[in-house]
């Protein structure tokens, strides 16, 4: 698969397409629109970026569900799907950045949505500190010297925890840079990686699957250990509903695609699919060419110990290579994701300090201040795992949880408008002069289904279960973590619009 391409890279004229669909909304052109259709397939597909998912959080999975944990896989994708068609509808109709924020306001109302921006950017930020975490989980594999801290690599422990942390702020470090330079530099970045995150992809279900040590049958079992068929497939969802978040970022980089109403609806669902079939077989590859499903290694270890015990140590060790590449390339456009979303927040004055946080430089076609900010935020989070490796877990749940709730906060409104009949069906044409994407007498139907299933995960996700978020004990914080970070969410997010109402009265003159 090419990674260039002309439209990749060249420059919309002033009087694009565009431009025209930015003025419809009030906006001006900023962000430099230079992506191509490969290049905002990369935006949504390196945000969910298979190889640093699943490789983080397939010991977690297999730990608690045992081999029976693949089929929440495909329940997943499938629940994920219809979410990902309601927003490519909302793509097709609204190509602004700040999609969920853009969205949820534009179908609601604004303090509705800017809730919904809300959770979501800071969910975003949780994602970025959870994503540099990845890093852990093959450096040490690769080589001995990448363990800074202590000996022992295996992120449950005090000693791998905190080397995560150090190797997740030296990642960050990097992206925050190349999220500041140019956004043709990160848009090069992204393809390049994410076209050797395909080819290792299948290079290492390939390789896996022809390594097979059993037959696929082996994924009716539950493993020694499990609490139950219900249980472990709910506690063994976490893994596939971590994996597939962020599809939507092929809308958040709207403002800077050519042909969006087009492209980014097309972007959001190939890339979740493509997502969602390669990671599918990872996972289904990684049981079968497992030396053993019950020594302990793979749910402590994960595919990390499959690839370098079955394919040998140099073949292993090349393609963990490449899952670092991935896990720099999904940090990156994680990042960017939530660079855009508060930027767009900013440009509508919704945020603290938004006339810096809206600022454009003229020349990178980049807002510099809300990297900077992602950054900071993201590394802060990371010493949370100094205090204890069950940080690493808190975090990664807190982060789906976050975007799942932001993504009912526009799949919610959008049945609302359906059901009032006020959600436009086919109306309307895209650049090419084409209908624009509509699900048509489906839309209601797989809306709906959408919705529901993004509030049962989020309370799956969100449910406090002890022996998943604080196993050894002593640490209830651990345990509640999510909802009290989600309830801090919301109490600074009220306070900091009740203050605004305030100062804004008292800011208006007096004949006003």
């Amino acid at each position: 698969m090419t990674t260039t391409a002309p439209s990749d890279v060249r420059p919309d004229p002033p009087e694009s397409s565009g431009d025209r669909s930015l003025a419809e909304f009030g906006y001006r052109q900023e962000l430099h629109r230079s992506l191509g259709r490969y290049a905002s397939f990369a935006a949504g597909f390196s945000f969910i970026s298979v190889l640093t998912t699943v490789f983080q959080f397939f010991a977690f999975g297999y730990a608690f569900g045992g081999p029976v944990f693949f089929w929440t896989w495909p329940a997943v994708l499938v629940g994920q799907l219809l979410v990902a068609a309601c927003f490519a509808e909302l793509a097709a109709r609204y190509p602004l950045s700040g999609a969920i924020y853009q969205w949820s306001s534009r179908l609601s109302n604004l303090s509705f949505g800017w809730f919904a921006g809300w959770i979501m950017v800071i969910g975003q930020i949780v994602v970025v500190a959870a994503a540099a975490l990845a890093l852990q989980m093959v450096l040490p594999a690769i080589w001995s010297g990448f363990q800074l801290v202590g000996s022992d690599p295996a992120p449950t422990s005090a000693d791998g925890a905190a080397n995560a942390a150090v190797l997740g702020v030296i990642l960050l470090v990097l992206t925050t840079l190349v999220n500041v330079v140019d956004n043709r530099v990160m848009s090069v970045i992204n393809r390049v990686g994410v076209t050797a995150e395909i080819i290792g992809a299948v290079l290492i279900i390939v390789l896996l699957l022809t390594h097979s040590e059993r037959s696929p049958g082996i994924t009716f079992h539950t493993g020694e250990g499990s609490t139950g068929l219900f249980g472990a497939l709910m506690v063994g969802s976490f893994m596939a509903a971590y994996v597939m978040i962020g599809f939507d970022s092929a809308g958040e980089m709207s403002e800077e695609t050519h042909n969006p109403r087009r492209t980014a609806p097309r972007t959001i669902l190939t890339a979740l699919g493509a997502a969602g079939l390669l990671g599918g077989l990872i996972v289904l590859g990684g049981l079968l060419a497992a030396p053993s499903l019950t020594d302990g290694h793979l749910g402590v270890d994960g595919l990390s110990y499959v690839l370098t015990s079955s394919l040998g140590d140099g073949i292993g060790r090349a393609l963990l290579a490449d899952v670092v590449v991935a896990i720099a390339v999904a940090t990156l456009a994680i990042q960017t994701a939530a660079c855009r979303m508060l930027f767009s927040m900013a440009r509508d004055n919704q945020l603290p300090f938004s006339r810096r946080l809206a600022k454009v430089n003229p020349r990178t076609g980049m807002p510099s201040a809300p990297a900077l900010v992602v950054g900071i935020l993201a590394a802060a989070l990371l010493l949370l795992d100094f205090a204890s490796p069950d940080a690493f877990l808190a975090i990664g749940t807190t982060c789906i949880v976050m975007l799942y709730l932001a993504y009912a906060m526009v799949t919610g409104p959008l049945l609302v408008r359906r059901l009032r009949g006020e959600f436009p069906g086919s109306d309307g044409v895209d650049e090419e002069g084409r209908p624009l994407f509509s699900l048509g007498r489906w839309g209601a139907p797989v809306n709906a289904i959408a919705l529901l299933y993004g509030l049962f995960m989020t309370v799956n996700l969100a449910w406090p279960r002890a022996a998943v978020y604080d196993p050894a004990g002593g640490h209830w914080y651990f345990q509640w973590f999510t909802l009290l970070f989600l309830g801090v969410t919301l109490v600074a997010g009220a306070a900091y619009r009740a203050y605004r109402a305030r100062a804004t009265v008292a800011e208006a003159p007096a004949y006003a």
